[in-house]
């Protein structure tokens, strides 16, 4: 049925037709209309934020904690949408689906530098899965369904749908089309079932395996974690995960050997140098987790599962290549595992075991404790202790405190950890976290942060006051911006250029100016009584944990180096971990940092 409508509550009646329940943006000028037809509806809620950064980082952390949900921002022209890049494109990288409604100058103006205008759709092609500009209110319709469709299928993304603001004033019909798919955008997600055939013919003769798991599995939805535990209960084979896929196989299992990578566990990146037979689900071979290629895993046979056909063979080239869903690929290797019956060789799987707990006992995540001092890896091992038995969700800033809280807390579901993988940005974590607790408002919500990433996007503690989000922030305070601390450390000598926080605010004064409450700590033997005042209290809460300003994270692939040359914390009694990590890193390796 069509319906005669304007541009702007065309936007709106396809948006809950879309089933959006939450909006995050900001106004201006040029998407006023669309504010004034959501003014006249009440089933879409408007989240005001602060900044446009944050409404994409919100959107990002609300739909990142909810499986199959786009996440949906509004701004305006100019700067609304260049704010909204660093957002944009720290979704890109880390395939998280999102629809971003930019306002634009009216289409007579365009290209005539008129106020608040730029190039959106230009500025914007590089960091989107895709992105329109409408010229025809004929379009308008089709192309906000389509903009979904493209959004949550193939590998998830974020697309731009730039609305000049006469389309937005102009009279057309509206109608839901029947069928939101893209003309030509069909994503394979079925995997071609000889490859899968093929690939379990490969792992039965392994003998020393490894699941690579990644974000992928995340993303194709909840079943697809129940069936990568399925499929790791019929084979006996280690997993291990990157930092976007964790959660998606439980930390407590006895078959989990830890995260990989450059701060990931001395066993998972062990394992996965020295193995037999990889495989690769829903991962990217990233550089942080292969570090140096030619050493990557060099006697392997390699199978990689991704719905997305560039990644296949784009970084590693791999024995066989399945393109699907990891839901789907994964249902069809447990059916033909179970219909095949393979004959594994256990001794040698055995003997793998045996291997990976020889190198799990060498306590990569060991650290010197203290009873003066609270170390950030305490500090975050009482806060999983204590967290652990509720519902519980994370978000990250990005530094020492996000490796530190990849490491030591320990993710049991998929879609509990929130982070900026990819991209690797400062700032994400509150408004990420405001994003979560809108979506799951009985849940408690915690942004493990630094003080200098808290300080990026602080701007948004006036959005949880605002919406009543009782949302924790969590704040690993050293004084220092602490991963570029530890680099200027082991590469430049110890010359802290420009990495000490001079002049850091009162972070209790500075809640209570927001209207939040705030909390600090410097004690380890009062860190749980304080942990448990912080949860019970139903309001935002800036807790200002003072830690050990010296600590460095470990255990560390230095840059250049390949994945099983790892350097683990002095404390563990390895007798590497002892030399001068700067002479150890490489002129080559210093660039890649």
């Amino acid at each position: 049925m069509s319906e005669m409508m304007t541009g702007a509550e065309m936007v709106v009646r396809a948006l809950q037709d879309q089933g959006v329940e939450h909006l995050f943006g900001y106004p201006g000028g040029a998407v006023l209309p669309i504010y004034d037809a959501l003014f006249q509806q009440d089933k879409v809620k408007h989240v005001l934020v602060r900044h446009e950064q944050g409404a994409v980082h919100a959107a990002e952390g609300y739909a990142r904690s909810t499986a199959g949900k786009v996440g949906c921002v509004l701004v305006t022209s100019g700067p609304g949408a260049t704010n909204a890049v660093t957002g944009l494109t720290d979704a890109l990288l880390d395939s998280i689906p999102l629809v971003v409604i930019t306002g634009q100058v009216p289409t007579q103006l365009i290209g005539s530098d008129a106020f608040q205008e730029c190039d959106t759709v230009g500025i914007t092609r590089s960091c989107t899965k895709h992105n329109y500009l409408v010229k025809s209110i004929a379009d308008l319709p089709r192309i906000l369904h389509e903009a979904f469709y493209v959004a949550a299928n193939g590998r998830p993304g974020p697309v731009v749908v730039d609305i000049p603001k006469d389309i937005q004033f102009a009279s057309g019909m509206y109608s839901r089309p029947r069928d939101n798919q893209h003309k030509t955008y069909r994503p394979t997600v079925k995997g071609d079932l000889g490859a899968i055939k093929a690939a379990v013919a490969l792992m039965a003769s392994a003998k020393k395996p490894v699941f690579y798991t990644g974000g992928g599995v995340i993303n194709a939805g909840p079943h697809a974690s129940a069936l990568l535990r399925e499929l790791a209960r019929l084979t006996g084979f280690p997993v291990t995960s990157t930092l976007m896929g964790l959660g998606a196989f439980p930390a407590a299992d006895k078959q989990w050997r830890g995260m990989l990578g450059m701060h990931g566990t001395y066993e998972a990146n062990l394992a996965m140098h020295d193995c037999d037979v990889m495989i690769n689900i829903g991962a990217r071979f990233d550089d942080r987790i292969t570090g140096r290629l030619d050493g990557f895993s060099p006697r392997s046979k390699k199978i990689h599962i991704d719905i997305d056909p560039s990644s296949i063979n784009k970084t590693v080239k791999v024995d066989i290549g399945i393109i699907g869903d990891c839901a789907h690929v994964l249902e069809d290797m447990v059916r033909v595992w179970r219909e095949t019956s393979p004959q594994i060789d256990k001794t040698a799987l055995t003997a793998w075991w045996t291997q990976i707990d020889g190198w799990r006992a060498r306590k990569s995540l060991a650290y010197k404790r203290s009873d003066s001092i609270i170390k950030p890896q305490y500090a975050l091992e009482r806060l999983h202790a204590l967290t652990k038995d509720r519902d519980t969700y994370i978000t990250t800033e990005v530094g020492q405190h996000q490796m530190w809280a990849a490491q030591y807390l320990q993710f049991q579901e998929p879609n509990r950890w929130m982070t900026s993988g990819g991209l690797g940005t400062m700032g994400y974590g509150l408004p990420a976290a405001i994003g979560v607790q809108m979506k799951h408002p009985k849940a408690l919500v915690i942004d493990v942060a630094g003080e200098a990433s808290i300080l990026m996007n602080m701007q948004e503690m006036s959005t949880a006051v605002q919406y009543r989000l009782p949302v924790k922030i969590f704040i690993l305070n050293n004084e220092y911006m602490g991963m570029v601390r530890q680099w200027q450390e082991l590469l430049h000598g110890g010359r802290y250029s420009q990495s000490y926080s001079e002049s850091l605010p009162d972070f209790v004064k500075l809640a209570e100016a927001y209207g939040a409450v705030g909390m600090r700590c410097t004690d380890p033997a009062k860190l749980d009584d304080a942990i448990a005042e912080m949860i019970a209290i139903d309001r935002p809460v800036i807790f200002d944990c003072c830690v050990d300003k010296t600590e460095n994270c470990f255990p560390m692939i230095p840059s250049g180096k390949a994945h099983n040359e790892m350097i683990l914390n002095s404390f563990s009694g390895d007798d590497e971990a002892s030399q001068d990590i700067g002479n150890i890193i490489s002129a080559e390796g210093k660039m890649l940092v």
